[in-house]
Order: structure tokens, then sequence, then C-alpha cells
């Protein structure tokens, strides 16, 4: 009798990791491009630089894996437009990243779900066939090899 071994949700794991990916460079580019935005609505300059620089800050501490934490401390600490839009801008993209964070691994368990699913089912039938051929002489099936 042939053992068969499938290896479940490699491909697809795999996929996930790329849309991931994929998804995280988008909203990052957003963010880059967020700055500009804000000052084309008028936020004052300081406050974009720190909403901009929180952004990055939020991401990398919400779990993104492309971003490094960037303030500007003597800034901080001596303009207020620039704190409060580095505060500001890092409690908005932590929240995002992580709510992003938390979408891509409630997908890949999803997925691994459907593949487990998909498994069993394969495992089930297997079993019927074999029931079902239990006690039927199949030594004649041999010479159609």
């Amino acid at each position: 009798m042939q053992k068969h071994v499938r290896i479940v949700g490699c491909s697809t794991t795999r996929n996930f990791l790329i849309a991931a990916v994929i998804l995280s460079i988008v909203v990052l580019s957003g963010c880059v491009s967020q700055k500009q935005s804000m000052i084309n609505q008028g936020y004052p300059l300081s406050y974009a630089d720190g909403f901009d620089d929180g952004c990055h800050s939020g991401n990398k501490a919400g779990g993104s894996m492309f971003e490094q934490f960037k303030k500007d401390v003597r800034r901080f600490e001596k303009d207020l437009q620039y704190a409060q839009g580095w505060s500001d801008g890092f409690r908005q993209c932590e929240t995002e990243q992580e709510a992003l964070q938390r979408q891509i691994r409630m997908s890949i368990e999803q997925q691994r779900l459907i593949e487990t699913k998909k498994h069993n089912q394969w495992e089930e039938q297997r079993h019927l066939e074999n029931e079902v051929l239990k006690g039927v002489d199949t030594n004649s099936l041999r010479t159609l090899q």
C-alpha cells in the first residue's frame, strides 16, 4: 500500500505573505505622501513633519518590518506642533498597522483552516475507498500496471 504525503498550505501561506508585503508597501507609501497631503490641507509644516515621523514610528511599533523608529527628540521637546503631530501620527499609524497585522494573521489562519478541511476530506475519502475495497480481490488489477 502506498502512503501519500501532502504538505498542506505552504504555497497558499506563501501567497498570503507576499500579498501582506505588497499591502504593507501600499500602506507605507500612503503614509509617505500623507505629509504633502497634510500641507496641502493647511496643516503647519511642523505638524506634518511630526505626523510623518510619528507615522513611521507607529508603523514600526505596530509590527511593520519595513519601517524604522523616527523622532527628532530636540524638536519634539521644543516644538509643540511637531510633538502633537508626532503623537497623532504615531497613534494613528500604530493602530492601523496593528489592524493590518491582525487581518493578515486572520487571513492566514482562515486559509490554513480551509486547507486542513480539504486535507481531512481527502483523508476521509481515502478511508472510505479503502473500506469499500476491503475483502475485494484486487490481485487481477495488478496486471494493469
